[in-house]
């Protein structure tokens, strides 16, 4: 009976037991006794739809969840859930590229038919994908609250009202009052919801916990594996070998004040032959991580989980460990380091003629802060850089920059002018201030020069047929389109010409934009109105930049796309034996598709840490009035902007004067027909901030003033195109 229910395929209950068996009548009492001690001694597991399974054995259909790949490629799972004694068997994916299903990768949840393929003392199954699930809806953050029995944890997220309890063995030890992070179980038809605690992060009013709280409620990889951690270790410092010596060359780089990594470096002079008079060679030089990180290592796998570095106030999590990211690989003043560059040369007009490749060895002749240069761009005397570097490496590339800059204006890429908000953190972890960061032209230079660097390798790789890793933005959807038009006349801007979006037509919208006083609000609507960028082998171009060929080339410290860019480099142009395999190349859609989602859950983890950093800081305002605009309409309420701070919160819909309101997509705004009292995208207003809540980060507000009144259609007839009545209260 044991061996029929292992090896069946499908649904094992006491009717099919019956049946395969020959068992009728009063034999039927025989085997409910016979299958009632089989589970008490432990042989059976009786599951939610009166199915029996093997508890060592796994149910033909089950969730598994993908931790690694085998040295075929194939994706390697474990079960989701296992309670038996012994190690959790172990699961390979097979064909779990369905033609129009999900791409899956390390990382994901997957519905699965499985299959015994080794009936041995520890098993081996192979499986075929279903579905993808969902891991966050499944997982809660919550305060955990000590029982005779175990805990009860009360979830910060107000919309899931029942408390999670969880028994002693699951509880991690957590403490009362902490804050804990809990894998919710399936819900069972009676009793409370249940879960298991996955981590415990610390208590609510610690500073260092906030981002704590984003790295596991997104669930960033935060510990590197034991053989990752030796194969970094046990790493050397590249020798020159067959590389190119460019360690002659002043070549430098310019990084925030507090970075610690540096994976780019630049150098220009002028360009002596005759033929490119005014013109100017470059080089961009950036960090070899491919020489250190190769191909199916478990440096290699460590890093691919993670797709790349994740950056907070507090704490950085790197996408490699510290031996690499701040040592052998980061581009350290007056250190031989190995790189990847590129030669260029541009015309006086900043347009590109040529451009070559290189594997080499560099030394970089000073790390200088954006500060640093800007102060010698500027011509300050008492610039803190040395006379050498400003005259013979800045001063060219000062010269080259605005060349480089005559040619951005003419392509016109998209001219977001968006301020962002910087925070700093005091002794004690606490905020002391947030400020609106500085935009220096250095910023800008830097920026340029690695534009075009990622063009040079994207056309490389396009021209040699390589393996294409790119970043994609496609134009803003036809919706978009329109409703960002329809927007722009309500405010007195034309509407958008043609039939296709061009950033040249968006730029001259933001221009006019700037004459009305109003260019950063239109510049927050636009920015809703673009696509998400990804990461692709084919070949979509850049909407935002304006550029057909784009891919990422220039931070392989903390990018794993541009890992793979150099792999596909070294691998086209002969520059060594550990390029793209062809495991890899038959992979990039896939790992295209991972790395788009690590970059957005990075993303995600450091807006949410930044929103509670700043609900933290603002809580000692409460009471205290602001100056702020609508960011957006909705039909909870009113987003609002502080001017000062940067700082996001809601004056919810109940708290607003007046009785109905009608949201207006269209015209993004809320108004209130009896009165016509309207509130507008854009619109300035005064608010009172009255509750922050770090632990969501939350600001809630009350009106002081703003709105203004406006004469809409009387009565309770039908609201404008889009328009959707919504009651006070």
């Amino acid at each position: 009976m044991l061996r029929f229910i292992n090896e069946a395929s499908g649904k094992v209950g006491k009717r099919e037991i019956a049946r395969a068996f020959q068992i009728k009548g009063a034999q039927r009492s025989d085997l409910k006794q016979l299958l009632s001690e089989l589970e008490a001694d432990g042989a059976l597991v009786k599951g939610r739809r009166k199915s029996f399974t093997n508890p060592d054995r796994l149910p033909p259909v089950g969730v598994i969840d993908i931790f690694d790949r085998d040295e075929d490629g194939h994706l390697v799972a474990r079960p989701a859930k296992w309670d038996a004694e012994g190690p959790a068997p172990l699961i390979t994916l097979v064909e779990h590229r369905r033609s129009r299903g999900p791409t899956l990768g390390i990382g994901d949840r997957v519905l699965a038919r499985l299959k015994l393929t080794d009936n041995s003392a520890s098993p081996n199954y192979e499986a075929r994908a279903i579905k993808k699930l969902d891991i966050k809806s499944s997982r809660v953050l919550g305060i955990f609250n000590k029982t005779k029995d175990g805990g009860r944890i009360t979830a910060l997220d107000r919309r899931r009202k029942a408390d999670i309890f969880v028994s002693a063995p699951d509880t991690l030890e957590a403490k009362q009052g902490e804050l804990v992070l809990v894998q919710s179980e399936p819900a069972e038809r009676y009793g409370p919801p249940r879960g298991v605690v996955k981590a415990r992060i610390g208590l609510p009013g610690d500073p260092k916990t906030i981002s704590l709280l984003a790295i596991q409620e997104n669930e960033l990889p935060v510990e590197f594996s034991a053989d990752a951690l030796r194969e970094a270790e046990e790493a050397k410092p590249a020798t020159l070998g067959s590389r190119e010596d460019i360690r002659d060359i002043p070549i430098v780089t310019i990084d925030p004040k507090d970075a610690k990594d540096f994976d780019d470096a630049v150098w220009a002079q002028r360009d002596t032959s005759p033929g490119n008079k005014g013109g100017f060679n470059l080089i961009v030089a950036i960090a070899d991580v491919a020489h250190y990180v190769h191909p199916g290592s478990a440096l290699d796998r460590d890093a691919y989980k993670r797709g790349n570095s994740a950056y907070f106030p507090d704490r950085v999590v790197p996408m490699l460990p510290e031996r690499l990211s701040n040592e052998l690989c980061s581009l350290r003043p007056h250190e031989e380091r190995p790189c990847l560059g590129v030669k260029i040369t541009i015309d006086k007009d900043g347009n590109k003629k040529g451009h070559t490749f290189f594997r080499g060895l560099m030394k970089s002749a000073a790390r200088l802060s954006y500060e640093q240069a800007q102060d010698v761009f500027d011509g300050k005397k008492d610039a803190d850089v040395d006379r050498a570097i400003q005259e013979n490496v800045l001063t060219p590339v000062w010269e080259a920059y605005q060349a480089l800059a005559r040619a951005r204006d003419k392509r016109s890429p998209l001219d977001l002018d968006l301020p962002e908000f910087r925070v700093d953190l005091g002794d004690d972890g606490g905020i002391k201030s947030i400020s609106p960061r500085q935009r220096l032209e250095a910023h800008r230079l830097i920026e340029e020069f690695m534009i075009l660097a990622n063009v040079c390798a994207a056309e490389t790789l396009v021209k040699k047929n390589g393996g294409l890793m790119l970043r994609a933005h496609e134009p803003p959807a036809n919706a978009k389109f329109i409703e960002l038009s329809d927007y722009l006349t309500t405010i007195g801007l034309p509407k958008l010409a043609g039939k296709s979006l061009k950033t040249t037509g968006l730029n001259r919208v933001l221009t006019k934009a700037d004459d009305l006083g109003v260019k950063e609000i239109v510049s927050e609507v636009v920015l809703r109105s673009q696509s998400q960028a990804y990461y692709t082998p084919e070949l979509i171009g850049h909407f935002g930049l304006n550029l057909s060929k784009y891919a990422h080339f220039t931070s392989p410290i903390r990018r794993y796309a541009d890992l793979i860019v150099h792999r596909a480099l070294i691998r086209v142009l002969g520059f060594g034996e550990d390029g793209l395999t062809d495991q890899e190349e038959a992979r990039l859609l896939e790992i295209g598709e991972h790395i788009s989602q690590t970059e957005r859950r990075a993303m995600a983890a450091e807006r949410a840490t930044n929103d509670r950093f700043v609900s933290k800081y603002m809580g000692q305002f409460v009471g205290a009035e602001f100056d702020a605009r609508i960011s957006s309409t909705t039909r909870f309420g009113l987003f609002i902007r502080l001017n000062k701070t940067g700082a996001d919160g809601l004056i919810p819909m109940r708290t607003l004067p007046g009785g109905y309101f009608t949201v207006d997509e269209k015209t993004q705004s809320i108004f209130d027909r009896a009165t016509g009292l309207t509130f507008r995208t854009g619109d300035p207003i005064r608010a009172k901030l009255v509750e922050a809540t770090p632990l969501t980060g939350g600001l809630r507000f009350e009106l002081i003033d703003g709105g203004q009144i406006e004469k809409k259609n009387k009565g309770r007839g039908r609201p404008s195109s889009g328009g959707k009545r919504r009651r006070r209260g």
